[in-house]
């Protein structure tokens, strides 16, 4: 009989902790994705997230080698692995002794085949050949096709042998004698996979550098039934209606054959009816060692081709990569990833489910054997046995999961079914680093009782980890969903910038008939002319009102609490702030500079949390400006002389201000313009100036120049003198 379990740990006077912000956060767990960003050993995951046991896997001895890229089996129960580095076809007996059964010349065993009386045939690369392996240690070359690489070999129902090559990428037929000719040649630059379609010695083949499903027809004439967005088609399948599965990886490549050595060959492995292949990433450099990289970025996908050519992707993924896909027997679709060495499956309407997955990088091969399957994964390399029947226990560890900040654990609870015969137990450990070590705390025990607190300590990071077992048969343990509860320790806000803008610099919010200010103070004297507004800074434009200041800061809450602020003024030489807003709740704030005596000042913003935290909890933060000037005082013009000799007028005066630096000083004798004058020393750049400077006066001038200062702060003197 299954028990429902909704198991749930307490949380505690959480209001009264005046340490924590008032909200407590959680962290759930309920769908496939959610529980693909952990770690599955001995258990799966289904389309609607349920996580419970896994079909058995045995882990077989095996050489030590550094690559597993071949494999085969034979009628009497043996198994024939090729390896890469060192070129080594080894066979496994069925007692599980392994024993080196033929060395080949050149580094890499990339496809082994077998034929109707059972002999072995090797192909290799780089500079491929094929080899016939008649017993242990005897064999000889049996086709050199002249090509860089041989990927796959097929054997046809009439007794000859097809091996699919690169860097030309193509096709060749071999006779039993040994004999080759070219069948296929196609436009991309390698051909990577081959399998039988079944329609009259037909055949289909996938291809490296454009992605293309080509069908074969058993003369050598060829069409493309699938053209994909990816770089390279590494393994198909076909089931009994028809429907063409094809492993797609990798990022499309635009360069044709044409320029072969700009094209990089494939990286990962290609399975074909009857044989069983890995392609590996090489350089088109000789000097550069042949194996397997450590490739990453690249995406891959799986789709589903109709009879009539109509495509569907099935299942797609930006960081995982396909190596491998095969057809089982009861119908299910498995397909091998990295890397993070994954096994999937599809059902039959097409949603994927996580079968495996392995502590090694790539799921380099599936080999289907009867209700079982064989499993070739590489970086480590291992040969695995994955059986038809469910597991007896596995483990779920779950991401490690970032709360922000040192924080209290709450409860954690979870959904489950838990047929008699089995158990599902729930732990959880805490640290402060991202990645755990010897820092961390231990394992919990295990949660079994409603209402019981996290038992992990206070930390920035926690885990949680499911352990599954079962005792009777196919009777699992299922997990639908999980959630942690956490509560941030409260951290004081930080005002990251604080900026003081040009004199009578304001926005101006757009599309309202009247022209409203942003931020600016609510008591202002006169008549209303602004308002405020909390849509920010992109509905705006900037504009000048004389005499007003804007300030403008950022203020950020590693909480995310809300944030409520206080703006202070201080004149240089006072020891006090005045409070001049408080409860502002903008990020900007203009103020009328008209009701501050002219003098330097200071501007402090302080941000305060009060919003998210109980009376008395609350932390702040504070910036502190520089000094900035308010000066409404235009600039003073003394000792001016104008001096008038016949045609000439000589100026001289002195323009001078109490806080600003003189900027701009013109004069204007009409009906000439105004002009631009500088001062003695050649540059306005402080509050006092001295000018002195002859005008020509034109037939016609007026007696009466006009000379206009103004200041750094927009503040302007006009002096008038007849002459």
């Amino acid at each position: 009989m299954k028990k429902r379990l909704v198991m749930g740990l307490s949380w505690a006077a959480l209001a009264c902790l005046s340490l924590f912000a008032v909200t407590p956060r959680f962290w759930e767990f309920r769908s496939m994705p959610d529980f693909l960003k952990g770690k599955f050993d001995g258990v799966s995951v289904s389309p609607q997230g349920r996580i419970a046991l896994a079909p058995r896997i045995e882990n077989l001895a095996a050489p030590a080698e550094e690559f597993y890229l071949s494999f085969l089996t034979a009628a009497d129960g043996s198994l024939f692995l090729g390896t890469g580095h060192g070129g080594k076809v080894y066979r496994i007996g069925k007692n599980g002794e392994a024993e080196l059964y033929f060395q080949t010349a050149e580094m890499n065993v990339t496809s082994l085949a077998r034929d109707g009386k059972g002999v072995i045939f090797a192909a290799t690369s780089p500079n491929g050949k094929i080899y016939k392996i008649t017993a242990k240690g005897q064999g000889q070359e049996f086709f050199n096709p002249g090509e860089k690489y041989i990927w796959d070999l097929m054997f046809r129902a009439s007794g000859s042998l097809l091996a699919a090559v690169g860097e030309r990428g193509g096709i060749y037929e071999i006779t039993p004698e040994g004999q080759g000719k070219i069948l296929m040649r196609s436009d991309e630059n390698h051909v990577l996979c081959l399998l039988s379609s079944g329609k009259a010695g037909g055949l289909l083949a996938g291809s490296g550098g454009g992605g293309v499903v080509y069908q074969v027809a058993a003369d050598g004439r060829s069409s493309v039934v699938f053209e994909s967005t990816f770089e390279e088609i590494r393994s198909l399948a076909v089931d009994a209606q028809g429907m063409i599965y094809a492993a797609a990886a990798g990022t499309r490549s635009k360069i044709r054959k044409e320029d072969p050595a700009a094209v990089s060959p494939p990286t990962l492995p290609a399975a074909a009816g009857g044989a069983v292949s890995v392609s590996i990433s090489v350089s088109a450099s000789p000097e550069t060692p042949f194996g397997p990289p450590a490739r990453t970025g690249d995406g891959g996908a799986v789709f589903r081709i109709a009879p009539d050519g109509v495509a569907r992707s099935l299942w797609n993924s930006e960081d995982e990569m396909v190596y491998s896909l095969i057809l089982r027997e009861d119908g299910t679709v498995l397909f091998g990833t990295g890397p993070q060495g994954r096994i999937y499956a599809l059902d039959g309407d097409g949603r994927a489910s996580l079968w495996h997955q392995k502590s090694s990088e790539q799921i380099y091969l599936l080999i289907p054997d009867g209700p079982r399957t064989y499993i070739l994964a590489n970086n480590p390399c291992s040969l695995d046995l994955m059986h038809y029947a469910q597991g007896a226990a596995g483990e779920y560890l779950g991401s490690v999961l970032d709360s922000g900040t040192v924080s209290s654990w709450g409860r954690v609870e979870w959904d489950a079914d838990v047929p008699s015969g089995t158990t599902l137990q729930v732990q959880t450990r805490s640290g402060n680093t991202l990645e755990p070590n010897a820092t961390w705390s231990d394992w919990s025990p295990p949660y079994q009782k409603k209402d019981e607190p996290i038992l992990s300590p206070r930390g920035r990071y926690l885990q949680y980890r499911v352990l599954f077992k079962s005792t009777s048969g196919n009777v699992s343990p299922a997990l639908d969903r999980i959630r942690l509860f956490y509560l941030q320790t409260n951290i004081a806000p930080v005002v990251r910038s604080l900026e003081i803008l040009p004199p009578h610099e304001v926005f101006i919010k757009l599309g309202d008939q009247d022209e409203i200010l942003h931020g600016v103070e609510p008591h202002l004297p006169g008549p209303p002319v602004s308002g405020t507004s909390s849509r920010g800074f992109a509905m705006t434009k900037k504009a000048e009102r004389k005499g007003f200041r804007t300030v403008v800061w950022a203020a950020s809450d590693e909480n995310d609490d809300a944030l409520i602020h206080r703006l202070f003024m201080r004149k240089e030489g006072e020891a006090a702030w005045r409070k001049i807003q408080d409860a502002w709740t903008e990020s900007l704030y203009t103020f009328d500079t008209m009701s501050f005596p002219d003098g330097i000042y200071h501007f402090k913003v302080e941000a305060s949390d009060a919003p998210s935290n109980p009376p008395g909890t609350e932390l702040s933060g504070e910036r502190i400006s520089r000094p900035f000037v308010i000066d409404n005082t235009p600039p003073e013009i003394v000792n001016f002389k104008a001096a008038r000799n016949r045609d000439v007028l000589e100026v001289s005066f002195e323009a001078q201000d109490a806080f600003s630096h003189i900027e701009d000083v013109r004069f204007q004798i009409r009906p000439d313009a105004w002009r631009v004058v500088f001062p003695v020393d050649g540059i306005s750049d402080s509050r006092r100036e001295a000018f002195k400077f002859t005008v020509k006066l034109p037939p016609g001038a007026d007696n009466m120049i006009v000379v206009r200062v103004r200041d750094a702060a927009g503040n302007v003197g006009v002096h008038r003198q007849v002459f």
